[in-house]
């Protein structure tokens, strides 16, 4: 049992060893426990800073190279098809992605469809149509889809209003989707997109 007088140093010590810990500064963070991980050194990633000794990564870099094939976000064009990329699909992903859910203009000024409308491509085309637009805008596109009765409102593509749409405003629609139509960006491939794109067109007419 501690008597009164201990209780009271002990208090007195704690107030004071709190009084001391505190800074008159608002600014003054106190004593820092391992300061290296508060303040880190930086490091250029393909170089070793002079006396460091990384023996781990080629060449003593403080970074491994990308992977092979890897992308930057800049290499696109001419240069990616040089490099087996197709160049235009994904220049056409880059641009897409900087578009806005919102801005269906931009979508429809910018983008226009990497693939030609070979039998292949049409025929890929419409697989992925048969599976994942069929049900609600029809076999042929009319909007007579199993699921249209519910959704009400399926256009068809041949009407006057959609027969002239552009590739930019169908693969918008299918990306980030368009009234009661929901997205399918994360559910098909943007190439597989375009080829929606391109049995749409023939549906169209």
């Amino acid at each position: 049992m501690f008597t009164n007088k201990t209780k009271s140093l002990l208090l007195t010590g704690i107030v004071a060893l709190a009084m001391t810990s505190c800074g008159d500064k608002h600014n003054d963070s106190g004593t820092e426990f391992a300061p290296n991980m508060y303040h880190s050194v930086g490091y250029e990633p393909l170089s070793q800073s002079e006396g460091d000794t990384n023996k781990i990564n080629p060449h003593g870099m403080n970074m491994r190279l990308p992977v092979k094939g890897t992308v930057p976000r800049k290499y696109y064009g001419q240069e990616a098809k040089n490099d087996s990329i197709d160049g235009d699909l994904l220049q056409m992903e880059l641009t897409s992605r900087n578009i806005k859910s919102g801005d269906m203009a931009s979508s429809e000024a910018l983008l226009t469809n990497p693939y030609e409308p070979t039998e292949a491509n049409l025929e890929a085309g419409k697989i992925q149509y048969e599976r994942f637009c069929m049900h609600c805008h029809g076999e042929t596109g009319k909007g007579d889809g199993a699921v249209a009765k519910m959704y009400k409102g399926v256009p068809v593509y041949s009407s006057d209003a959609l027969k002239n749409l552009n590739d930019g405003h169908i693969y918008h629609t299918i990306t980030h989707g368009k009234g009661r139509m929901w997205a399918h960006g994360s559910q098909i491939s943007s190439a597989d997109r375009w080829k929606i794109v391109l049995y749409v067109h023939q549906l169209q007419q």
